[in-house]
């Protein structure tokens, strides 16, 4: 490998600078040709680079939404993707290998990456938006974290420019003062967000993780539900910009195209697939399953609110390019005097309400062990996964595994409920969510939990 490139990025957290110059050295010392990006900068910059720059590598210093005392280390191989399997063994392996970390030698000597790296992939965001309407006021947060300056100029490239910052999240603030947890997928964590855009009168809500590689949106109510907002679930954002890739792709430019999710977000993505001619793949959870899917690949999404919209670009998940092509499809349908909740009935009329849920439980590893082991021999259930069980029932489902980066067992429970007539729409809505209430229960019955 001597010589090979490696890009080397962080986030704004507490350590990550010393990090980032201590990854860069390591890396250095050991023969590779290091470039380290100027300044905290989203994760979504990093995975570019490594194609852009034609690297074997890329290293980003982040813990993406964890608690402020974190801070980790994503890797990523040459085809811009995460690390995967057998590879993440055989780095565990050389890690067990080494010496003491005083030991390890290092190096200065590394280059530095110009601006111009960040210029091409704000350009190639700002080129994502398929349609030409741009009247849309947008609320936004970075949460505290580095996404704000991007995801600001990625919108005004692209010719959103009424565009109202949360201003207390604005700046990256590695303590993350202002939420109890930086992740938009937690209760309250967008409290402030959706004041902003109820205050401003903002037709469409924008909250970005820490470091920009997830996207979760809110939507006005309509006065007949008694107005307010309400941030949409992983399943929904997912569902929604499927339906406008597909709706809008170049079937010239991708004759037999592909979309992935993973096998614990909602089955309404093969439904979707297939109105449109298009394959959909499933795969184990994570972008690093995703973003491997298949040839073809125009789009991949999990609940878990990680979009992959532009896989030519960046074959990770990436909040800012899902930012900027939700805005275009809310700009669209609001110039035909449409909503987003709009399509997402419209979805549900057409495939079935899909209601998804996930539910976790906190475990020591051990009992997590012991639990699904127990599970899989009282069970028939399919293994997709040896650690991995699914239960389904007509076209209900229960996925349970483990948490890959936390001690918690992890449920997801999808609800489909058929819509004979669009005027049952409501009707059909409210049984889903009397079903989903009651398998809540049957899977803490079932857990023992």
């Amino acid at each position: 490998y001597a010589g090979a490139r490696v890009v080397v990025g962080r986030d704004a957290r507490h350590g990550s600078e010393a990090f980032c110059t201590e990854a860069a050295g390591v890396l250095t010392a050991a023969g590779f040709d290091v470039h380290v990006l100027p300044s905290p900068l989203p994760t979504p910059v990093l995975a570019f680079a490594v194609r852009q720059l034609k690297a074997a590598a890329g290293v980003q210093i982040t813990a993406s939404h964890n608690p402020p005392a974190d801070n980790g280390y994503k890797v990523f191989l040459a085809d811009g993707a995460q690390l995967r399997s057998p590879v993440d063994a055989m780095v565990e392996a050389a890690i067990d290998a080494q010496p003491g970390a005083t030991s390890i030698p290092v190096a200065e000597g590394w280059a530095g990456v110009d601006t111009s790296l960040l210029e091409a992939y704000l350009d190639r965001v700002a080129s994502l938006p398929r349609g030409t309407a741009r009247e849309l006021r947008v609320a936004v947060t970075p949460m505290h974290g580095v996404g704000g300056e991007s995801v600001t100029e990625a919108l005004r490239r692209a010719g959103f420019t009424d565009v109202h910052m949360v201003a207390s999240q604005a700046k990256p603030d590695p303590d993350f003062p202002s939420v109890a947890f930086p992740n938009p997928e937690e209760p309250g964590a967008t409290d402030a967000l959706l004041a902003l855009a109820a205050e401003v009168e903002a037709d469409l809500a924008v909250a970005l993780d820490p470091d920009a590689d997830r996207c979760a949106l809110g939507v006005p109510l309509p006065e007949s539900a008694g107005g307010g907002w309400r941030m949409l679930h992983g399943d929904e954002t997912g569902e929604l910009l499927a339906e406008h890739v597909l709706s809008t792709l170049d079937r010239t430019e991708h004759p037999d195209p592909l979309v992935a999710t993973t096998v614990v977000s909602s089955s309404m993505l093969r439904r979707i697939a297939s109105v449109h001619g298009a394959r959909c793949a499933v795969t184990l959870t994570g972008f690093k399953n995703i973003a491997r899917a298949g040839r073809g690949l125009i789009y991949g999404y999990e609940e878990a609110l990680g979009y992959c919209v532009d896989p030519a670009a960046v074959a990770d998940k990436d909040g800012i390019s899902a930012a900027v092509l939700a805005c275009d499809l809310a700009a669209t349908l609001k110039a035909a005097g449409r909503s987003l909740q709009d399509v997402l009935d419209e979805l549900s009329i057409a495939h079935g309400v899909h209601l998804t849920e996930g539910i976790s439980f906190d475990l020591d590893r051990a009992s997590i062990n012991a639990l699904v082991a127990r599970l899989k021999d009282e069970l028939s259930a399919e293994l997709p996964a040896p650690d991995v069980l699914v239960l389904r029932e007509e076209h209900d489902r229960v996925v349970i595994r483990p948490s890959g980066t936390e001690p918690k067992l992890k449920t997801y429970i999808e609800i489909v409920e058929p819509v004979p007539e669009p005027t049952e729409l409501p009707a059909a809505r409210a049984r889903a969510a009397e079903r989903m209430a009651q398998a809540r229960e049957d899977v803490r019955t079932l857990l023992g939990l």
